[in-house]
């Protein structure tokens, strides 16, 4: 059977022409605003990548030493972070936030004391700066004395560093082991008290006395010739 045909369609039926449509705004970010750049994220112990790498070769710049830059963020680039912040007067909690980009884009460096060559160890900042001719040219965090009380054969003591100026008298290419705990290749100063490495550096004051650094940085020290016997140390 044959179809029956369908009634033609009225002139209302027809497609009314409009105006081609605008598109609606897309909540979906255009390729413009894409290439808006955006605020860098926090870098930790832990990431690694080509910002890392930046901040590494900015901080080996300025003095702060973290060891080979590789865009690694390594325990030697969270410790150089530290001396940065504490150079600042930031918070110390080795993220490089905004205010420690700040700080780093900034050039941040602490002044020296000492005048000529030498060894600083500025107390309140705790850093520790390897001096020449009055400019830091090398800056490591640092831990130094307590101020706790803490007892060995039987005596009760407080946990302090000396202040003054000092020179380096002796020193162990090795370990050296005390009744206080073990040194690594210590630079001794004054006394019992010396710069030596140390697996714990945290950001703050932890030690019986002593100036800790990592024990990478004491061997820099040593494999750079930065503190021969006869060199000031001043403590302030």
């Amino acid at each position: 059977m044959s179809p029956t045909p369908s009634v033609s369609p009225t002139p209302s039926a027809s497609p009314t022409p409009t105006t081609p449509a605008v598109p609606a705004p897309s909540t979906t970010p255009s390729s413009t605003a894409a290439a808006t750049p955006r605020p860098l994220e926090a870098l930790r112990y832990g990431d690694s990548g080509p910002e890392v790498l930046a901040v590494q070769q900015r901080l080996t710049t300025l003095g702060y030493w973290l060891g080979p830059a590789d865009g690694n963020f390594g325990a030697l680039t969270q410790q150089a972070v530290f001396a940065l912040q504490k150079s600042a007067g930031l918070s110390r909690d080795g993220i490089v936030g905004p205010k420690t980009r700040a700080a780093l884009t900034a050039g941040t460096r602490p002044r020296a004391t000492l005048s000529g060559n030498g060894i600083e160890i500025d107390l309140e900042r705790q850093v520790l700066m390897v001096v020449r001719q009055g400019a830091p040219t090398v800056i490591l965090n640092t831990s130094t004395g307590s101020g706790e009380q803490y007892t060995s054969k039987g005596h009760t003591s407080t946990a302090y560093t000396p202040t003054g100026t000092f020179t380096v008298f002796r020193q162990v290419d090795g370990q050296d082991d005390s009744d206080l705990g073990s040194l690594w290749r210590p630079k001794y100063f004054y006394r019992g008290w010396a710069v030596h490495g140390s697996p714990s550096i945290p950001p703050y004051p932890a030690s019986h006395g002593c100036a800790r650094l990592s024990n990478a940085a004491i061997d820099m020290i040593w494999a750079e010739g930065l503190m021969p016997i006869g060199s000031r140390v001043l403590v302030h």
